[in-house]
């Protein structure tokens, strides 16, 4: 088969010096990646500078991105020719539109005319004591994934921060009929520590229960390698 995997986490540049970012490492993408290619499929991994990665090896090809521009860009030509799809990047939710301080905001006759300014500098200026800096919301890629390609199998990941199993469920099945996948990778980062890695593998039909991100790459393989 020929498996696609995304890793890591993705910056969105405010200037630049300055971005916003999150603290995904690209671990538990490695593992699933390594006990894929460790049997014998063929691996593509769409990860980040900084994220760790697997030695480089025969069946295993990888592309670098930065943000959810060069993300969506790399994705959808490698969506449409790979097998299963296995999302386990990071991705930012917001990307930066332009940072000023507070006297442009107290001079402003509307805040949202704020919201079609851009910086024009390499490195905005840190002189100011305070900085207001506006987002826009990012495409959500795992809602493009089935349009790119219909029958790819998906599996996608839902991470919450201190939620009830309950909630953590409702949300992770409320992705899993969304996006059409076939699993979804539901946890809760307070569980989430070195190579502890407490999850939940949710279906249409069932939950199975990880407890470290090795774990958690076994069962994501078996579910993939033993599908109807």
């Amino acid at each position: 088969m020929k498996i696609l995997i995304t890793s890591g986490g993705t910056t969105e540049k405010i200037d630049s010096v300055r971005g916003i970012t999150n603290h995904a490492t690209g671990s538990l993408g490695k593992y699933i990646a390594e006990i894929f290619l460790e049997n014998g499929h063929e691996v593509t991994l769409v990860t980040t500078k900084g994220a760790v990665k697997p030695q480089k090896q025969l069946n295993l090809t990888t592309y670098i991105v930065s943000n959810v521009d060069s993300l969506v860009e790399t994705l959808e030509p490698l969506v449409k020719t790979h097998d299963v799809f296995i999302h386990s990047m990071a991705v930012s939710d917001y990307t930066p539109l332009y940072m000023t301080d507070l006297d442009e905001i107290e001079n402003a006759e509307h805040i949202s005319d704020l919201l079609t300014q851009q910086n024009t500098e390499s490195k905005i200026s840190s002189k100011a004591d305070y900085q207001v800096l506006f987002l826009k919301k990012t495409p959500k890629v795992i809602s493009l994934v089935k349009t790119w390609n219909p029958d790819i199998m998906l599996i996608g990941f839902k991470l919450l921060v201190n939620v009830s199993k309950d909630e953590l469920f409702a949300v992770a099945r409320a992705s899993l009929k969304k996006n059409k996948a076939h699993y979804i990778v539901a946890n809760d980062l307070n569980e989430i520590n070195g190579t502890q890695h407490h999850a939940y593998l949710l279906s249409e039909n069932g939950v199975t229960e990880a407890e470290t991100k090795a774990e958690l790459a076994k069962l994501i393989f078996e579910r993939v390698t033993n599908h109807d």
